[in-house]
């Protein structure tokens, strides 16, 4: 028992370290990316990284707050909190409330900061939808139709802003879930088919998909249009070669590459640091999903197990996507790298989700009784036998 505590703790101790240098490289990669651009636009080359040194700043603040949250607490009020959030991202829709930017109303102004509730969202699904497939064989028929209707209306919404990439992220979380927890294998499956077929007749319904997906495909086809932003992270990438233009040395960001400090900031990575650069921050997060995944399984409790779990795979993913999009081997979506792009809702969601980690490993023994299920046993057991 000791030795697990032990084990446990180490992880822990790894798992902090290598979040601290995936927001220290964030924050180096911010200011190299931006500075120039604030120059000239904001009259002080300093603007995006004394922001984001307040975003980190206000996150870690809310991480330590949700750390010391009792995980069987939210877990109860797992609807609730989901609908408060659900409201938010409605709001955004509203004229004269929501904030349009990039063709999409996705955030709320606040004055110090635009709030993107999506990005909070995320993780309140995720606190829903693990109440609600631990609890399926519960539920009578109508409970289920109900709370699922709180589960699908945000992604609704999401479509609506339009933000397919959150929507997609989000839906991918709601997933994860129903395949680790105790939700019935015949509904899963079924479910799997009818979800792939609803988000393609989403993806080809609206032009400017279609169009994204074209790009994709064939960006030389219009350089100066859909593919522009692509072949410019190629000729970024091609700049850097294997030890990058140095530090502070893209071409790309002075202009040419839009986004360069947020969604696109891999793409200065490799510019600046060049493969060795893209590698590490491919390590970095490799490193990130093994150890959240391995502490996941150290618990003893199921719920607790499936919320790292799920945080790990969400922030991974993303990552993950991120990067496929910038390297031209996915479809361009409006995702950016978690820690290391420029964004204030983005890192403060995340470093809440970090919260929710460590509070997740606090829980009692005595709440165990009470975050329980009576349905079969989940894949949560695979996760263990692969990571063990």
């Amino acid at each position: 028992m000791q030795e697990a505590n032990n084990r446990l703790e180490q992880l822990t101790n790894y798992f902090v370290i290598n979040v601290f240098f995936l927001t220290l490289f964030g924050v180096i990669m911010v200011f190299s990316a931006s500075y120039m651009y604030a120059t000239e636009n904001m009259g002080n080359s300093y603007f995006f990284l004394y922001k984001q040194l307040f975003f980190i700043g206000m996150g870690l603040a809310v991480a330590i707050i949700f750390s010391k949250l009792k995980i069987l607490y939210l877990y109860k009020q797992a609807y609730k909190i989901n609908a408060f959030f659900a409201f938010l991202l409605t709001m955004t829709l509203v004229p004269g409330i929501g904030v349009m930017m990039k063709g999409s109303k996705r955030w709320l102004n606040l004055g110090f900061m635009n709030l993107q509730p999506g990005e909070f969202l995320k993780y309140t699904l995720m606190l829903a939808a693990i109440r609600y497939f631990e609890n399926f064989n519960n539920y009578t028929p109508k409970q289920r139709v109900i709370y699922l209707s709180g589960l699908m209306y945000p992604l609704a919404v999401f479509v609506l802003q339009p933000d397919f990439g959150t929507f997609f992220i989000a839906a991918m979380i709601i997933g994860f879930i129903a395949f680790l927890s105790s939700f019935p294998r015949k509904y899963f499956y079924a479910t799997l088919v009818m979800g792939f077929i609803g988000a393609s007749g989403i993806l080809v319904s609206a032009p400017y998909r279609m169009k994204r997906i074209l790009a994709f495909l064939d960006p030389w086809k219009d350089p100066r249009g859909s593919g522009f932003q692509v072949i410019q992270s190629f000729l970024a990438f091609a700049h850097g070669s294997f030890f990058g233009q140095g530090l502070g040395n893209s071409n790309e960001k002075l202009f040419y590459l839009p986004e360069a400090y947020n969604d696109f900031i891999f793409s200065v990575v490799g510019e600046e640091l060049g493969f060795i650069g893209v590698i590490t921050t491919a390590i970095m997060f490799v490193s990130f999903i093994f150890i959240g995944f391995k502490m996941a399984i150290s618990l003893k409790s199921r719920v607790g197990s499936i919320m790292i779990s799920t945080i790990v795979f969400a922030i991974g993913f993303q990552a993950f996507l991120n990067m496929g999009v910038v390297l031209g081997v996915l479809p361009t979506k409006g995702l950016n790298l978690p820690f290391i792009s420029y964004g204030g809702s983005s890192m403060v969601a995340n470093m809440a989700a970090l919260g929710l980690v460590f509070a997740c490993l606090k829980i009692h023994p005595s709440d165990l009784k009470e975050i329980k299920n009576k349905g079969k046993q989940s894949p949560i057991g695979a996760l263990k036998s692969a990571f063990n």
